[in-house]
């Protein structure tokens, strides 16, 4: 009986040390298995590019046309350096300038966390009118038009068009007739009746079409709207003029349907022959026939 229970102690014991190096085991190799996740990711930090920052102001909420943006609908972010965009805000007194009023309007919209960028917004203190759409020297003109001339209406702020006019015109002094010409080319379009909302997609048949010229540009259209009818050709958004020739583009009403003048040679003068004969005081030219040869 003692025997058996003797068997069972050093069985006990057994068991106890084996449990007792399993879990000695299982704690070296939890500390082993740390040590190189730690090892490994100091080598990767150690290993990754370090990648400059920049802090940039952002806009917190969607924004569209016409909404301001102020104090409490922006914000510093981190962002990185060599992917800043033109035109970003990083310091406030850029944003609101000191003596200006605090706060600039959305020309086109803004998605939130996107970038507030100078292209996006007016100047400080500035509503969204068609001022704020005109750059230094540019000014604003109107354009009449109607459904054909406003290309039916697909027309919207910051579109670019060519300008043509049709009227009468004259190769010389004598010959006139119905000629169109290209006057203005890659004319920006800053305001459609009186909507200068860049971002609006449903088309409009318009009354007036609101362009940015330069005065002389402006003076040349004012003279062929009152003179003849201008027509509108919009620009693609793709085409940046490259190839473009020099030559006017005009064409007249015989070239279009394909007339050819031919020139009339002036009749020779016919030889007037006269006599004189004296009457008193005065001298008479008399005509008369004039002799054959």
């Amino acid at each position: 009986m003692r025997k058996g229970n003797d068997m069972r102690a050093v069985f006990g014991l057994v068991l106890v040390a084996g449990l007792g190096l399993a879990g000695f085991a299982v704690y070296m190799a939890q500390d082993y298995i740390g040590k190189y996740q730690a090892a490994l990711a100091a080598a990767q930090k150690n290993q990754a590019p370090q990648i400059e920052l920049a802090e940039i102001f952002v806009v917190t909420e969607p924004l569209a046309y016409g909404d301001q943006v102020t104090d409490e609908n922006i914000k510093l972010v981190k962002f990185p350096k060599a992917a800043v965009p033109e035109g970003h805000f990083s310091d406030m007194e850029d944003v609101f300038p000191q003596g200006e009023k605090r706060f600039r309007t959305v020309l086109r919209s803004i998605e939130k966390d996107e970038a507030l960028l100078a292209v996006k917004v007016t100047e400080a203190g500035a509503d969204a009118g068609v001022a704020a759409r005109l750059d230094r020297g540019m000014r604003a003109f109107a354009i009449r038009v109607d459904v054909a001339s406003g290309v039916s209406g697909f027309l919207r702020p910051g579109d670019r068009v060519d300008i043509y006019w049709t009227g009468r015109g004259s190769s010389d002094s004598v010959t006139s007739q119905n000629v169109t010409k290209l006057i203005q080319k890659n004319v920006s379009i800053i305001a459609i009746d009186q909507i200068a909302d860049q971002d609006r997609s449903a088309p409009t048949v318009a009354r007036t079409v609101t362009i940015a010229a330069k005065p002389e540009q402006v003076a040349a259209l004012a003279q062929a709207q009152a003179t003849g009818r201008m027509a509108l050709s919009l620009v693609g958004t793709n085409d940046d003029g490259v190839g473009e020739t020099a030559e006017t583009v005009e064409i007249n009403q015989n070239e279009l349907l394909g007339i050819e003048t031919a020139e009339v040679e002036a009749a020779p003068e016919k030889e007037v022959c006269t006599v004189r004969t004296r009457k008193g005081a005065e001298t008479v030219e008399v005509p008369i026939p004039c002799p054959t040869n």
